[in-house]
């Protein structure tokens, strides 16, 4: 591929779908906006390796960057005020077990950002300042990212979010719609 591919293929994004009346499918989104944002950070990385910090490497990283330190957080709490508590109290040794995973997951993934987070907004605003420590330890801090990332998502898709769905009342439901609606409406 060539440099200008590299930097042509930095450019695709979509925003996934969904209401706030349905929260399920909001998350279901969310994740599929996670695994754009993860595949935008890897595509970054080998950018940078190819062409270099250019105008789309800033870009990228300022998308990848604006996602997760501003809609990642929303959504975690999403899932620590609504979910995790629900598999909790299921009396299923396995469901607790996967709440107490998943947020040991979500403070790793906190914790590594960090470290990550500041390191691509440097991409972003002053690629010049970055130092080549500074550059090993963004690839090293995103693919810890994107490693907790890979063993975290399936576990929400194909476990937590189908057990706490089936175990939330429609009253739950509504008060984690409003929540959630809240949480991101502007201030």
């Amino acid at each position: 591929m060539g440099a200008d591919a590299a930097a042509v293929s930095l450019l695709r994004f979509e925003t996934p779908g969904a209401g706030f009346e349905q929260p399920f499918a909001m998350l279901a989104a969310c994740h599929e906006r996670v695994a754009r944002s993860l595949d935008l950070l890897q595509r970054l990385l080998e950018h940078l390796d190819l062409v270099g910090h250019d105008e789309q490497a800033r870009a990228a990283a300022h998308d990848v960057w604006r996602y997760f330190e501003l809609a990642a957080p929303a959504h975690h709490a999403d899932e620590e005020l609504h979910l995790l508590p629900l598999l909790r109290q299921s009396g299923d040794a396995h469901l607790v077990d996967v709440a107490r995973r998943l947020q040991a997951d979500h403070d790793a993934l906190r914790a590594v950002w960090r470290a990550l987070g500041p390191l691509l907004w440097k991409v972003h605003a002053a690629p010049s300042a970055l130092t080549p420590e500074d550059s090993q330890r963004l690839r090293a801090q995103a693919a810890a990212f994107i490693a907790i990332h890979e063993q975290h998502l399936p576990l929400e898709d194909d476990v937590a979010f189908p057990a706490a769905r089936s175990r939330m009342l429609p009253e739950q439901l509504h008060v984690m719609s409003n929540d959630m609606q809240r949480r991101r409406a502007p201030p």
